[in-house]
């Protein structure tokens, strides 16, 4: 790949667009020379934390993900390497996941999702491309993030959630993640009263900020989170190709074979991503009852290559990742029968890729009303109507590209449903 091409690529990355790791790849590369150099001081007095050990494991034992391993770190050209070997590697994932993300006010230095930086150069080679598609990688994948998000779920994480100058409370936080908005649980406390650092990151928010769009109206359709529109798409097919270029949507891999997924054909879907500073929980879009809720255990490093060398991960994935991705499925049945039922599907993207349901089925869910929420990561959402539900969308078609379309905020009105 030519450096023009790798910077292309670099630039439409969900991380890079989102805010989460540098937009200059220069920048990217000078945190990583910084980490490699932290990572070579670092020593290692114990075991690899289990997660990591699985890994290693599975690596000596399994030939195709030792192979996929040590071919997609040998393609990362000399110049962008972080880990030279498996055991930095292992190394560098042990770090991680006992450390939380600090803040960074310089946006040309920030980088909030080191697993990412370690993996980019990686998930853009042919080896690479394989090895995050790989079941029994994605699978020892997954229970490290796991691992992670445990670390992230405890007390330990409060270390960067505090007033310093790399604090998540710092007065330049407090303006990039539009503090004010959102209810500080102490805000005279050293960590403003929060748990963790995910208790932080998904903090409520004040309703105030976040009106409900058409509150006595069933046919006024609201955003289920906030975020920036990827796509809208009509008359959406049962089984499409979801991998080739320009990612349609195709039911049956979105919906996970649920018992559901004939009545969505012909319908319509509604995609957006979040970005660091947005509001990381998701609503019902529609008052009704729950049908159905669970969460599919999918891929997340991974992204579409359907437009060659051009093509990237996240932000310029995500129709793709929506039939391959960890996700969650939440079906709610409206007791208006021209809107009948819509599906609201969280989606992880890269890092932790965590999503929490919080109804079940049989819950009754008013409009607006909380559904679950997003742990530490990269995320996007998707909404899927049946046919002939939405009479129109009231948000705008996303013409610019796939990371410049229209914001929206959760509980505002995104369809006038028939």
């Amino acid at each position: 790949m030519t450096v023009a091409a790798l910077n292309t690529r670099y630039k439409r990355l969900f991380v890079t667009r989102s805010g989460y790791v540098p937009r200059d790849r220069a920048a990217l590369d000078t945190w990583l020379k910084k980490f490699s150099k932290q990572l070579a001081k670092a020593t290692i007095t114990g075991p690899l934390q289990p997660t990591v050990a699985a890994l290693a494991e599975l690596i000596a034992t399994d030939g195709i993900a030792r192979m996929y391993v040590d071919e997609m770190i040998e393609q990362v050209p000399a110049r962008n390497k972080t880990a030279h070997n498996t055991a930095e590697l292992l190394q560098a994932l042990d770090m991680i996941i006992t450390t939380a993300p600090e803040f960074e006010k310089d946006p040309k230095k920030r980088n909030f999702f080191p697993m990412s930086s370690l993996f980019v150069y990686m998930m853009m080679t042919v080896a690479g491309e394989a090895a995050f598609r790989y079941p029994p990688l994605n699978d020892a994948l997954r229970a490290i993030l796991k691992a992670w998000c445990q670390h992230l779920d405890s007390p330990e994480s409060l270390s960067v959630i505090n007033r310093g100058p790399h604090g998540w409370l710092s007065k330049a936080a407090w303006k990039l993640n539009e503090l004010d908005q959102f209810i500080i649980p102490d805000p005279d406390a050293p960590h403003g009263g929060f748990a963790s650092f995910n208790a932080y990151f998904h903090r409520e928010i004040n309703l105030e900020y976040r009106p409900l769009a058409g509150p006595g109206d069933p046919k006024v359709i609201t955003s289920a989170n906030d975020g920036t529109v990827y796509a809208k798409r009509r008359d959406v097919k049962l089984s499409d190709r979801f991998w080739l270029k320009g990612q349609p949507y195709s039911l049956e891999n979105m919906l996970a074979q649920s018992p559901f997924t004939e009545r969505f054909v012909g319908g319509d879907v509604l995609q957006s991503f979040l970005s660091g500073a947005d509001y990381h929980r998701w609503r019902s879009p529609i008052g009704g009852t729950v049908r159905e809720a669970r969460v599919v255990n999918g891929l997340m490093f991974s992204d579409a290559e359907s437009a060659g060398e051009d093509t990237t991960a996240g932000t310029y994935s995500q129709g793709y990742e929506a039939s391959v991705n960890t996700r969650g499925l939440v079906f709610i049945e409206s007791p208006i029968k021209s809107i009948g039922m819509v599906c609201v599907i969280p989606i992880g993207i890269t890092e932790i890729s965590s999503v929490t349901i919080n109804v079940k089925p049989g819950d009754e869910v008013e409009k607006g009303g909380e559904l679950g929420w997003f742990s530490y990561g990269g995320s996007t959402l998707a909404l899927v109507f049946q046919k002939d539900a939405i009479k129109r969308f009231t948000v705008p078609q996303n013409r610019k590209g796939p990371d410049d379309g229209p914001p929206i905020k959760v509980n505002q009105q995104v369809a006038e449903a028939n």
